[in-house]
């Protein structure tokens, strides 16, 4: 059975939104997964450290037959294939792909939290969340993207438009 999965792209090293698109490329090609549609690009504030580069942040909906662990085991393919180290977290990063959602499901495994545990937290998630589903109810916590965005203060959080300049998606 086909799901949709919301998968958060983000890069704040080098040509940050191309690293992005490269991103969103690179899943289009995997067999077995569609990408059904892209937010706009966001600029947004780094949360947690000082010291960083803003980043570069979308979020794409991806159609896919394929269980959620595969679904990880091939964006963190595609992490290492566009040279990302992980050394600590939440260092500098080339890429970052992240599985936000996937279809309704609930998922707690070594290694796999779905929904993602913090994007009910993080503007730069649910800014471009609630542009491709503003409706869409978080499964664990019974509220719309649009009302968890609503829920959180700007202070720390900015979130700047750079639109779909490229004219895909």
């Amino acid at each position: 059975m086909r799901k949709i999965a919301y998968v958060g792209i983000g890069s704040n090293l080098g040509d940050k939104k191309g690293n992005c698109l490269k991103a969103v490329g690179l899943i289009e090609r995997i067999s077995g997964l569609r990408v059904e549609a892209r937010s706009d690009f966001f600029v947004t504030e780094p949360i947690g450290v000082e010291g960083q580069d803003w980043f570069v942040n979308a979020v794409i909906a991806v159609s896919t037959e394929k269980p959620a662990r595969n679904l990880l085991k091939i964006l963190l393919s595609v992490e290492a294939d566009m040279g990302r180290k992980r050394k600590e977290k939440w260092d500098p990063r080339i890429i970052d792909l992240d599985i936000l959602l996937f279809g309704h499901d609930v998922i707690e495994e070594e290694g796999l939290t779905v929904p993602h545990p913090l994007m009910h937290l993080r503007r730069f998630v649910l800014v471009p969340m609630v542009q491709l589903a503003p409706d869409l109810i978080h499964p664990a916590l019974g509220k719309t993207m649009f009302q968890l965005n609503e829920d959180l203060p700007e202070e720390g959080q900015a979130v700047t438009g750079m639109g779909k300049t490229d004219g895909a998606l």
